[in-house]
């Protein structure tokens, strides 16, 4: 479990495919890489992955096929900067939002308009992570816990302080760029519990249509 709070960004160092995967180095600095241990889970751009390996650089860390088909590690290069969130301990804050580091969908930088310190992003995002998108709601963009401003029926707008600008990989980002999403854990099971009642309703309601049913009603 993650919160979208990067910790540190980390660069490509490596990229090697192999038959059902592909390994990826992350090159950062010994203070941080330091106390990631093999095993652990690592948010990288708002994926769950595991440190596979210690490494002179940093680590590295495996993503399967599917993860690769599914989010935008399949597009890394090397030199390109990824966000870095180790996995939420129990006793630490909870400074975003619960993220899981599973991703729903691929979103498009759809237009990016900067200010004089600030950054607003419209995001193009197909209707499965849209049915969970509200106004003053959580959404994780390449695991960055951020805020939506406003949306329509294809996206959303987001603004980012310069601090987030400045600590994540939203600062070499340009527009037709894809990102990740994931959206809010709590909006998923709330939505799940409202259409499983709304079936479950109709469905009585069905049962009740009955030609005795009728007759009694007067049909």
């Amino acid at each position: 479990m993650f919160t979208g709070i990067v910790q540190f960004t980390g660069k490509i160092a490596g990229k090697v495919p192999r038959e059902d995967l592909v390994e990826f180095e992350i090159a950062m600095r010994p203070v941080e890489a330091r106390p990631l241990k093999l095993g652990s889970s690592l948010c990288v751009n708002g994926v769950c992955l595991t440190v596979a390996r210690k490494t002179r650089r940093g680590i590295s860390v495996q993503a399967v096929r599917e993860t690769l088909a599914v989010t935008n590690l399949g597009a890394l290069k090397r030199g390109d900067l990824v966000n870095l969130e180790p996995a939420l301990r129990a006793a630490d804050f909870l400074g975003g939002h619960l993220v899981t580091g599973h991703v729903d969908a691929l979103g498009v930088l759809e237009k990016m308009t900067r200010r004089e310190e600030s950054l607003t992003l419209k995001i193009k995002a197909p209707v499965n992570i849209m049915q969970y998108i509200i106004p003053k709601g959580s959404v994780a963009v390449d695991g960055i816990s951020l805020t939506v401003q406003n949306h329509d029926r294809t996206g959303f707008e987001i603004a980012i302080i310069p601090h987030t600008l400045k600590h994540t990989n939203l600062r070499v980002k340009k527009e037709g760029d894809q990102v990740n999403l994931e959206a809010d854990q709590i909006a998923k099971y709330m939505k799940k519990y409202v259409d499983e009642g709304l079936n479950e309703r109709r469905a009585r309601s069905e049962s009740r249509l009955t030609e005795e049913y009728l007759k009694g009603q007067g049909y």
